[in-house]
């Protein structure tokens, strides 16, 4: 177990997961990722919500080497997604006096998981600003619904002025990879949390009524220093405003013609003057990271070949993926490829005008198979356009 120092009396109990190839089964986590868990001892002994069952048997034995012994009077359930929740049949099993600690809708998904037979004479029910006192420590609940589940709720352990913050604060990667936290944590932020902006604003109000001196999250590292630039962060992606000035091309190319407009466009842009130009292909690449850098710069253009009178699939996807995470307050240029009939601008469009505070750039540009002298006129127009403020 990792030496991982929160206080005298909390510790750390979860573990690393460097085997996992894709968390969720779709996003491509290629350090890892870290399932947090937690013991408070006390006069009670808590722990703050258990692991996957990837890592049931290392969990277990670093519960049992911090108890040295003792027993646990109370789990208190954040989340019931089963990479924090799979393990309360067996610790509720493990320890048969234990209270289970949550709200009414923990309780609710709880019975669907599992079947816990004395779950109602265990059961500690808690609503927004409810305490705990388990002795020296005191806990505090604070319901934290669609972040990213309905029954999330959050803890502040008033002792220690530390906010136990579910999935929030989160990030991918194991916690003994050295790696910038940004990166990571939007892409995770706005690949699973990301749709729910307003619930993470509601929570971010919540919290500015705490003194927080450090943040647990359930995945990721322990905050401790510097707290105002993560919740800036967290205020910015909530609110959907852009992170960074910057032009991310995002293409979806089938013969390679789209590709070079793409890259022609990053050349003009560059010239132009554009501070960041990201080129990223929708086929190939990381549709994860492509999704986190339309977040974070204020700019995207769109380039794509039609397909089946309709536009290339990856593009499909990618803006299916934008809309499903209320994309937003973003400048958008198009270029459509297409040797008949071309149709990707269109289909392009139409799902664009479905997401809020869009402004389309003008021209939309259109290539009749490859790029030529008039086709490259209008890319150096579109850039023109996009970088105009």
């Amino acid at each position: 177990m990792k030496d991982i120092k929160i206080t005298d009396n909390i510790k750390y109990i979860g573990v690393d997961d460097k085997t996992i190839d894709l968390f969720e089964s779709q996003y491509i986590v290629p350090n890892g990722i870290s399932y947090n868990s937690y013991l408070i001892k006390d006069e009670k002994n808590v722990v703050m919500d258990t692991v996957d069952t990837r890592a049931t048997k290392e969990w277990l034995e670093n519960l049992e080497k911090e108890l040295a012994g003792e027993s646990v009077d109370y789990l208190v359930v954040s989340h019931m997604e089963p990479d924090h929740a799979y393990n309360i049949q067996v610790l509720c099993e493990k320890f048969p006096e234990m209270k289970v600690v949550g709200n009414d809708k923990t309780f609710i998904y709880m019975k669907q998981f599992f079947n816990i037979q004395d779950l109602e004479e265990r059961k500690v029910v808690v609503k927004e600003g409810d305490t705990l006192e388990i002795g020296k420590h005191t806990l505090q609940f604070f319901m934290a619904p669609m972040v990213h589940w309905p029954e999330v709720m959050v803890t502040y352990e008033k002792r220690g002025k530390i906010l136990f913050s579910a999935d929030g604060f989160g990030k991918f990667g194991s916690l003994d990879t050295d790696e910038d936290w940004t990166c990571e944590a939007r892409r995770y932020y706005f690949n699973i949390v990301g749709k729910y902006g307003a619930q993470v604003q509601a929570l971010l109000k919540k919290a500015k009524n705490l003194d927080i001196q450090m943040i647990c999250p359930l995945h990721g590292p322990i905050l401790k220093e510097n707290l105002e630039y993560y919740i800036d962060k967290y205020n910015t992606w909530s609110s959907y405003l852009p992170e960074d000035d910057g032009v991310l091309i995002a293409y979806a190319s089938i013969h390679g013609n789209t590709r070079s407009a793409a890259e022609y466009l990053a050349e003009v842009l560059t010239k132009k003057g554009a501070k960041k130009v990201v080129l990223t292909d929708l086929t190939r690449d990381d549709m994860a990271e492509a999704i986190e850098d339309a977040f974070r710069y204020d700019k995207v253009i769109l380039a794509a070949a039609s397909y089946n009178a309709e536009v290339f699939p990856p593009m499909e996807q990618f803006l299916h993926h934008l809309k499903g995470k209320n994309y937003q307050n973003r400048k958008v240029g198009i270029i459509e490829n297409g040797t008949w009939a071309p149709s990707a601008g269109r289909c392009m469009k139409n799902i664009l005008s479905e997401m809020k505070n869009i402004t389309i750039c003008e021209p939309c540009v259109t290539i009749m198979s490859k790029l030529n002298e008039e086709s490259k006129q209008k890319i150096e127009e579109l850039a023109s356009a996009i970088l105009d403020k």
